[in-house]
This record gives structure tokens, C-alpha cells and sequence, in this order.
């Protein structure tokens, strides 16, 4: 399999949480992110659902007012 690179912004302070956590669980951060990528649901093409689940998802999450956190 060949891997593909993405460059990611965040704020600093999910930067530290997540170097944190990675320390603590003995893992990369890489390997934390792709562990959360897997935790997503799949969704077939065409299914016209998916924008409404994906939607349903986000918006039942406790999401931070200020986008920067």
C-alpha cells in the first residue's frame, strides 16, 4: 500500500492533546490519527444518506463554539 501524505493544521492545544495522548498510549501520533480515521463510518458512493448521516454525526457531537479549540 502506498501512503499518502497530508499536511494538517490545528491549534496548538490539539496539537499537545494529541502528542500527549500518543505518548501515553505508547504510539505515533500517526498512529492515533489513523486509528480515529478507522472509528469513522464507512459510506458507499452514490449513497445519498451519507451527507445527512455525516451531518446527524457532527451535529449530535459536543462541538467547541470557538473553532480554534
Amino acid at each position: 500500500m502506498k501512503n499518502k501524505q497530508l499536511r494538517l493544521r490545528m491549534s496548538e492545544r490539539r496539537f499537545n492533546k494529541l502528542k500527549q495522548y500518543a505518548e501515553y498510549a505508547d504510539k505515533t501520533m500517526t498512529q492515533v490519527i489513523d486509528e480515529l480515521i478507522d472509528t469513522l463510518p464507512s459510506i458507499k458512493n452514490g449513497d445519498s444518506d451519507a451527507r445527512g448521516l455525516a451531518n446527524a454525526e457532527l451535529s449530535s457531537t459536543n462541538c467547541p463554539v470557538n473553532p480554534a479549540d
